[in-house]
């Protein structure tokens, strides 16, 4: 176990790290995907660093972490469980767990459907790798929405699962022959206690599972109870969200979206998570 898992790595996220470390904390820091910042053209609004590009600032960021021995791990997380005192977090089907856990994602772009919330853990699941075995000799909806999508949808199918493959894209010849091909998009999950069917533009396909995989997860969806103001985790002066030990910095909290907010939301959210740690020892 580790003290802090930071997900996210942009300037909110190693901000955090590099400070949690500064204050003797263990720290693991997980990222999916290239932080917007490395492709802005010119950033001018950040004190002391002026006429550079995102690309310039972001490689700055990474060296100070690497300086610090700080490690980004390519990994997608996908669910976020407390534990009494700690928190076990599920990254691609792989467990880690720590004392404290700092999202620092950047806006959410996931836009959930219908039913997506509802069902989730009950048919509805982000990780085919986790879950995959649950739903042997049943079917089982992909959809594709990142680049892994081709490669799950096959390992589902070669463990045994019926699948069929929805996509945007035009069937691709890396996809298992014996897969089922729809083109479209899932615009509902139907069922009760659990899947029943998804709907597919205007048709209704039944099934045991849908896997959305996606590059990202919903804040909301990767820890139950999460409280949001539309798009964005709510928190307070200290950056800890409405779950004791879990924090939240950057763009992810709100407007100013802003360089320099979060890169001192992530020193914020470190230094409390930090102090926190260390009043727990002392008691």
């Amino acid at each position: 176990m580790v003290d802090i898992i930071v997900i996210g790595a942009g300037p909110a996220g190693l901000s955090a790290a590099v400070n949690a470390m500064t204050r003797g904390k263990t720290v693991r820091i997980f990222s999916s995907k290239e932080n917007y910042l490395s492709k802005a053209e010119r950033v001018d609004n950040h004190l002391g660093f002026y006429k550079m590009s995102g690309k310039e600032l972001m490689d700055k960021f990474k060296e100070h972490a690497e300086a610090m021995n700080i490690k980004v791990e390519d990994g997608k997380v996908v669910n976020i469980l407390p534990m009494g005192e700690s928190f076990m977090v599920n990254i691609n089907g792989e467990i880690a767990e720590a004392k404290k856990i700092i999202l620092s994602m950047g806006v959410s772009k996931v836009k959930e459907i219908p039913g997506e919330s509802k069902l989730l853990g009950m048919g509805v699941s982000y990780c085919a790798t986790c879950d995959g075995m649950l739903y042997r000799n049943k079917n089982a909806v992909v959809w594709d929405q990142s680049n892994e999508a081709l490669e799950e949808a096959n390992f589902l199918q070669g463990i045994g699962v019926n699948v069929t493959f929805v996509s945007k894209n035009p069937r691709s010849e890396h996809l298992n022959k014996d897969i089922k091909y729809i083109n479209g998009t899932l615009t509902e999950v139907i069922g009760d206690d659990v899947v029943k069917a998804v709907k597919i533009g205007d048709d209704v396909i039944e099934t045991d599972a849908v896997f959305m995989l996606r590059d990202a997860v919903a804040p909301t969806a990767l820890i139950d109870g999460l409280k949001t103001e539309g798009n964005f985790i709510s928190v307070d002066r200290y950056m800890e969200t409405n779950i004791e030990g879990v924090y939240a910095a950057g763009d992810i909290t709100g407007k100013p979206l802003q360089l320099s907010k979060a890169v001192s939301e992530g020193l914020i959210a470190a230094q409390h998570a930090a102090l926190q740690i260390d009043k727990t020892k002392e008691n």
